[in-house]
């Protein structure tokens, strides 16, 4: 009995605390509503619900905050189950394309063995045979000739689709021996690792005819909506200049047929575009999945001519195409199978290896096709969030305007209205001009700026081969670093074009780019492989009564390629000015670079110097390496840059404006000569990153000289030396943290820079080829001169002097601070003067 009655007191107890609280459906009704609006209320807000529901009044306030709570733990935990099962759910649809994936490689792998037999068999039966059989063997080939004629198909009518079908039938089986056999020796690109997150397996095709790449992944999104994406290729392919269907024809099993002119731009201006013409068959497997496959309708495969236009280079695309099959839970398991032959042998040499890359294929087209269903995805499902209130279509639109814009510029094709004016006796700066209304038609600018306009649009554009340059790392710094390059007079005579008056004189001042830039981001794709932003350019650093240039600018801009890490990744900075207003259907006026990487060639001397094109395609590539020289270590890549610049004109002052644009150009060029010779990494970097290689005799001996020297005048260790060999020492050397830098002694002379450490280069924004065009009174500031004359005698005599923190600048006029430097003495093995060294520690970009 007592027994009973502790418990009842326990339970009682228990219920007053409010644990075991059953609420009514109307209670829970009236909770929810109050939750959906704030799922965490007030202690003021849960006293107010009480008041408002008289339902709710049994209730304490303390079980309302209770039910709260456990309202929210609830729906965390149902999030959490939701995002573990559509985790679960790529998981499981990324080991079935494992699997699969694995299998092709296992047949790959069995018929490399049989390939493998096969040879050693007949080099054996070869070797055996003494006899001379080549008459023979003459006979015998032409008779297999003879019952092995290559097959040609009948120049099929367009109006009879029985021979197209059967056209259809045979690239159908191509591609998915592609897609999924051992028709292509696929190689998997370094860096694409599969997982329910990553782009996907990404592969390039090895020692086949022509191009070809190759890429599978997962998206949430259903197989007819995916192929509805990928058929609209204007839409995610960027080089893709119009894509014309000509002609429709059903098919029996319920598929289609369909015959196609597609024009492509031509990447720089030293190579034509493409053309296509193909038939492309969209049909559905007997398992369900959807196959869209292409191919080229030539002399041997049959079927109708296609239309041809002047100044293209018929490019032919064998069997490629997407097979999407659904996914158990929802979504589409994709398959890409890109290739192409572009006519390589119709290209400058030095651009070759452009149209021989499968991964610069893999990168334009194959990659892009699946980051653009991926990227709807997530728009669709709502994982992505944009800010400025647009929607991801309308920034996708702005994107694909600016890349089609610049585009067009570089390629100025004689259709759209561009036609060439002649130069000033010096070929290096192309000018075209364009002054078709038609280049204006789609804005809202049309009606109040073409009166006034009365001209047209000027292009002045060049290409130029860089020399051991990052295209990433180039990129980034333009962008980052607007002020290097661009003149701030000529962005606001670009600007002027948005103006209801332009200017009629173009505003070019001397005084260059004196104020500074806010970069205000508007969209990112899902890899951050490219960006949107609106670029504010501050003009308050000039007189409020210069109208032109105190107000504020804006400019729209696209960067890509900045991922130092991608394999063959093209980098590009695209921008045009924009109004405050930023109207969904603004005029844009696309300018801009493109860098190019070029596949690594062993038959170029590394060099860090910035080349002219123009140059390279008349010397050739005569400087070929001797067999067995070849060092995969060196750095050698090479990459084509084209630039591009467009401005509005009026037909009076077009002669001005083209002369100001090819200077501009000119001085851009000049620029970034300046900046790639900065960035780019030296040769004595790239050699000390080998253990087979040594740096010079010179570089190791004074690498000795300056430690022992620091270590007799300061009686301390500029390093903790792990090696006695010279060669240790250099690299620890070169390698420290701190900007070390040497310069000359002269009586006579201002005192030159003759080596540097990497930081020491980084420090001064320079290469060691560079680096001796530097003088130390350019890189110290007026404070830190007047110093070391003071201290100089001192460090003649006592061996070293430390020089409190100040500011340095760089050879690109970047100021740099420093918490302190010393000055040392460097004696040679004689005891004699050698040179100065300077140790600034703990520098930064200010």
């Amino acid at each position: 009995m007592a027994l009973c009655m502790q418990r009842d007191s326990v339970l009682n107890r228990l219920m007053d605390c409010g644990k075991y609280v059953r609420y009514t459906p109307e209670q829970v009704e009236a909770l929810e509503r109050v939750y959906a609006e704030c799922p965490k209320p007030s202690s003021s807000r849960r006293q107010q619900l009480i008041r408002d529901c008289p339902i709710l009044s049994n209730i304490e306030q303390k079980q309302i905050k209770v039910w709260f709570q456990n309202r929210r733990c609830r729906e965390k935990q149902r999030k959490e189950a939701s995002r573990l099962q559509t985790v679960n759910r790529k998981l499981s649809a990324m080991n079935k394309l494992l699997m699969e994936e694995n299998d092709r490689l296992q047949k790959q792998v069995s018929q490399l063995v049989y390939d493998n037999g096969y040879m050693k068999q007949q080099i054996h039966t070869a070797s055996a045979t003494t006899t001379d059989n080549s008459c023979e063997s003459v006979v015998v080939s032409g008779q297999n000739q003879q019952q092995n004629p290559k097959t040609q198909h009948p120049q099929w009518d367009a109006n009879n689709p029985a021979g197209l079908f059967a056209i259809a039938q045979e690239t159908l089986a191509a591609f998915l021996s592609k897609a999924t056999g051992t028709a292509v020796n696929w190689v998997q690109m370094i860096g694409m690792k599969p997982g329910p997150d990553s782009i996907g397996i990404v592969a390039v095709s090895s020692n086949c005819s022509g191009v070809a790449a190759r890429a599978c992944g997962l998206v949430s999104l259903e197989p007819a909506k995916v192929a509805e994406i990928l058929k609209d290729r204007p839409s995610w392919y960027r080089d893709c200049r119009c894509l014309n269907v000509v002609n429709v024809f059903p098919t029996g099993n319920g598929g289609t047929i369909e015959l196609m002119y597609m024009q492509t731009y031509a990447p720089t201006t030293l190579a034509a575009a493409r053309d296509f013409w193909t038939l492309r068959y969209t049909t559905t497997l007997e398992d369900g999945s959807l196959v869209i496959c292409e191919r080229s309708l030539t002399s041997s495969t049959g079927g109708p001519t296609g239309p041809s236009a002047s100044n293209f280079v018929r490019a032919e695309m064998l069997p490629s195409g997407y097979l999407i099959r659904s996914c158990e839970g929802g979504g589409s398991i994709i398959h890409i199978v890109d290739h192409i032959d572009l006519d390589v042998w119709s290209v400058p040499e030095v651009l070759r290896p452009l149209y021989e890359s499968s991964k610069f294929l893999a990168q334009k087209l194959t990659t892009a096709a699946l980051r653009h269903v991926k990227q709807i995805a997530q728009e669709s499902s709502g994982e992505v969030h944009y800010g400025g209130g647009r929607q991801p279509a309308v920034l996708r639109t702005f994107s694909q305007r600016l890349c089609k814009g610049f585009n067009d510029a570089v390629n100025g094709f004689v259709d759209d209205g561009w036609s060439p004016i002649g130069n000033d006796g010096v070929e290096d700066v192309t000018i075209a001009i364009n002054s078709s209304p038609n280049k204006f038609f789609g804005s809202h600018y049309n009606t109040s700026m073409l009166p006034t306009f009365g001209g047209g649009v000027l292009c002045a554009k060049a290409s130029m081969l860089l020399q051991n340059v990052p295209p990433a790392l180039l990129v980034r710094f333009l962008r980052e670093h607007r002020s290097e390059w661009a003149d701030y007079g000529v962005d606001a005579y670009s600007a002027a074009c948005l103006k209801a008056s332009p200017y009629a004189v173009p505003c070019a001042r001397p005084s260059g780019f004196p104020s500074s830039q806010v970069i205000l981001p508007l969209a990112h794709t899902i890899e951050h492989e490219e960006f949107l932003e609106v670029v504010r350019i501050e003009g308050n650093a000039f007189p409020p009564d210069d109208v032109a240039l105190a107000c504020d600018m804006y400019l729209l801009q696209l960067c890509s390629g900045v991922d130092e890490n991608a394999i063959g990744a093209c980098a590009q900075l695209v921008f045009a000015p924009i109004d405050e207003s930023f109207a969904d259907d603004a005029l844009l006026l696309p300018s801009g670079f493109r860098i190019i990487p070029l596949d690594p060639k062993t038959d170029v001397p590394a060099s860090t110097r910035t080349l002219d094109l123009a140059s390279a395609l008349d010397t050739g590539s005569g400087n070929a390496r001797a067999a067995g020289e070849t060092d995969p270590n060196n750095y050698n890549l090479r990459s084509v840059l084209t630039i591009a610049f467009q401005f509005t004109f009026e037909n009076h002052v077009r002669d001005n404006v083209a002369v100001m644009a090819r200077q501009y150009v000119r001085n851009v060029v000049r620029s970034v000569q300046r900046v790639a010779m900065a960035i780019a990494p030296s040769r004595l970097n790239t050699e000390l990153g080998s253990k087979s290689l040594t740096g010079p005799p010179e570089a190791l001996t004074l690498a000795r000289w300056i430690c022992r020297s620091y270590r007799l005048h300061t009686c301390t260790e500029l390093f903790r030396v792990e090696s006695t060999s010279g060669d240790a020492i250099l690299k620890q050397l070169w390698h420290h943290s701190d900007a070390i830098l040497c310069c000359s002694v002269k009586t006579n002379a201002s005192p030159v820079f003759t080596f540097a450490n990497q930081a020491g280069l980084d420090m001064l924004e320079t290469t060691l080829v560079a680096l001796q065009d530097i003088m130390l009174d350019k890189v110290l500031d007026e404070s830190g001169r007047k110093l070391l004359c003071i201290e100089f005698s001192k460090i003649m005599q006592q061996g070293f002097a430390y020089l409190p923190g100040g500011i340095c600048v760089s050879s690109m006029n970047r100021p740099v601070s420093y918490e302190q430097a010393i000055a040392c003495k460097v004696l040679d093995d004689n005891d004699s003067n050698h040179c100065l060294a300077f140790v600034f520690m703990n520098w930064s970009f200010v």
